[in-house]
């Protein structure tokens, strides 16, 4: 059993899940906007993920290297010094990125500490990402919901399906069928299903060929455990209750079980070569943004 800290929450039915599709359906206009907003913020100044390779687009000068083609040389600048330099073109091949959000009910738990729920942050983060990569040429998706779309507006296009789509909380994982091997995979939740599920689906994953991100979303208080006296704990998928009438004799254990977690899934991102990091949502968007956009900048993906 997934446990999260929060408040009561009754067991999910039909009628709850369309609830939350509602909800999440009149949110996501406003968080495309803050979404397009901190995307802008982001980008500004840089130049998409530059690397050398088949385009148009001149990159730089660099030393020629002893095996390569004369053909690539630039003679009018080698004429300036005594070095040779060929000249780079700039990388300008599309890839394929898929972008993929949690949308399980733990998902909405909001604490005290933090100003947006886990659900807001990780749509915001997913939707300004897609803003990000679809502004430099990739093609995006969202699997189970869009094919990669190789459009400039491909955000809003997301965020439209999203709009009318239900959330599948059988989902711990983003479905795998329709991603090809060589693509990029990027998931967003707070990665609290079973550990050993969640390091089973992100092998599957990897055996698939597909290179993969994980945004680990943390509210604060699910880390700190600021909690005390008699306090009932709720498990917002299942209903299910315990209560503690000293729930700082947890804290210490509950300190040692999460950052298992979080090593584990630290240490099998690092095996495979996939990207891992821990968002906390009382911090800015931003912060989680740079941090996927730097690593991404330094692949070569294809």
């Amino acid at each position: 059993m997934a446990l999260t800290i929060g408040s009561a929450v009754p067991s999910e039915t039909g009628t709850s899940v369309l609830a939350r599709a509602r909800e999440r359906a009149s949110l996501i206009p406003d968080l495309l906007i803050e979404a397009q907003r901190i995307a802008n913020t982001v980008t500004n100044g840089w130049h998409g993920r530059r690397r050398r390779g088949n385009g148009d687009t001149f990159w730089q000068f660099r030393p020629y290297d002893q095996g390569e083609s004369m053909t690539r040389i630039d003679w009018r600048r080698s004429a300036r010094d005594d070095s040779v330099y060929v000249r780079d073109q700039e990388w300008e091949a599309a890839h394929t990125v898929w972008i993929w959000a949690d949308s399980s009910p733990s998902m909405l738990f909001k604490s005290e500490a933090a100003q947006v729920s886990k659900q807001s942050r990780a749509l915001v983060l997913a939707l300004a990402m897609t803003e990000i990569l679809a502004k430099s040429g990739e093609r995006v998706g969202w699997p189970g919901i869009t094919n990669a779309l190789s459009s400039r507006v491909a955000a809003e296009r997301i965020a439209a399906e999203l709009m009318v789509a239900t959330p599948d909380d059988d989902l711990a994982f983003p479905p795998l069928a329709n991603i090809r091997r060589r693509s990029e995979l990027i998931v967003i939740s707070d990665f609290l299903e079973p550990i050993d599920t969640t390091l089973g689906r992100i092998n599957e994953a990897a055996e698939q060929g597909i290179h993969g991100s994980l945004i680990h979303v943390v509210d604060p208080a699910e880390e700190r455990f600021p909690y005390s006296g008699r306090t009932e704990f709720t498990d917002p998928e299942s209903g299910n209750k315990l209560t503690f009438g000293r729930a700082e004799t947890l804290a210490d254990e509950y300190a040692t079980l999460f950052k298992a977690r979080r090593d584990a899934l630290a240490q099998q991102c690092k095996r495979l070569g996939w990207n891992y990091i821990v968002h906390h949502s009382d911090n800015l968007a931003s912060t989680a943004l740079v941090a996927l956009h730097v690593r991404l900048s330094g692949e070569a993906l294809s």
